[in-house]
């Protein structure tokens, strides 16, 4: 069927060009039975991934539009530098622990908060991380920016606020690091755009943030998928959070508002086996060419229906009275 957003759109053969003759699909472990940690991929360092090459041909795009004259406004500073953890560790239980840290997280910049153990499969491959707990934070981003998606000559709007969020998620975490570190315990900021050792997605499901939807994104009971997701590794002890499985996934399986909204029809109406798990999966070789050409997208987390405000609790309701019918 046609696209309802550039249905016209074709991949740009110089984009194609670039890419290596491994399918995307196949490094992040599409049809793989077996668990395995990830590869190090797209948003990784060029040279410690397969598409460095493609990595590199579309950063030089998004400088090249930036040199040409697109203002992007102000997306903020990244946060502060990291200090030292105190020699003098303080002492409390997980709980009060877990309250202490969850308060200085929403005063400052996180909109979201989870507690979870770290899993080792959450850990991309080449990479470490040592602290055995994870605290995972949600950073909203602003609807009336983000309905813009995706970005287009002349209007910038989302790719602005995504940035800006992006930064707003790294203060969060360095803020928070910094604070656990004052009282003596190891602590890790975890941000994007750039991805480093943790694989967020699937830690802010076991954190309690959401589930997991079929555009690949997590989707919140309050902000649908319109957020941004920051994290800290520490080992300070915490309460865990529990998941919160409140009808999104059910809710996926038979609505079809990303997947006909999609110009490249990446994302796919089944699940698929993806390194020993069956999940939503999002066909990476289909978007990152519509990614290259608009110079980013989001176009997916936009028309989520969740993601539109004052949408999610009338669907929480309905899901609700569904499943006591079914009762």
């Amino acid at each position: 069927m046609k696209r309802k957003f550039d249905p016209d759109f074709e991949a740009d053969p110089e984009v194609l060009a670039v890419f290596p003759e491994i399918s995307g699909n196949t490094v992040n472990g599409l049809d793989e039975s077996e668990h395995r940690r990830p590869s190090p991929f797209f948003w990784h360092p060029p040279d410690l991934q397969s598409h460095g090459e493609l990595r590199k041909f579309v950063m030089d795009r998004f400088i090249a539009s930036r040199d040409g004259g697109h203002d992007w406004g102000d997306v903020g500073d990244r946060g502060p530098e990291l200090v030292r953890p105190s020699s003098d560790r303080e002492d409390n239980s997980p709980q009060i622990w877990s309250e202490l840290v969850k308060k200085f997280a929403l005063d400052n910049e996180a909109d979201l908060i989870g507690f979870t153990k770290m899993n080792p499969l959450w850990i991309y491959e080449g990479y470490e991380i040592s602290e055995t707990n994870l605290i995972v934070l949600g950073v909203a981003q602003d609807y009336e920016k983000m309905k813009h998606a995706p970005p287009r000559p002349g209007n910038h709007y989302s790719n602005t606020e995504v940035r800006r969020q992006y930064n707003r998620g790294a203060r969060a975490s360095r803020k928070l690091a910094n604070y656990i570190r004052n009282l003596g315990y190891q602590a890790t900021p975890h941000h994007g755009p750039d991805a480093d050792a943790l694989l967020m997605i699937p830690a802010a499901v076991t954190a309690g943030l959401g589930e997991l939807g079929k555009h690949g994104s997590i989707i919140n009971r309050k902000f649908g998928s319109n957020f941004r997701l920051a994290a800290v590794s520490t080992e300070i002890p915490l309460v865990l959070t529990e998941n919160d499985m409140f009808g999104a996934d059910e809710f996926c399986v038979n609505c079809r508002v990303c997947t006909d909204a999609c110009p490249p029809d990446a994302i796919m109406d089944t699940k698929q086996l993806v390194r020993g798990e069956t999940k939503w999966y999002v066909d990476f070789d289909k978007c990152i060419p519509y990614f290259a050409e608009r110079l980013g997208c989001a176009l997916c987390m936009v028309v989520c229906p969740w993601s539109r405000p004052g949408v999610a609790e009338n669907l929480l309701t309905k899901l609700a009275r569904r499943r006591e019918k079914a009762l």
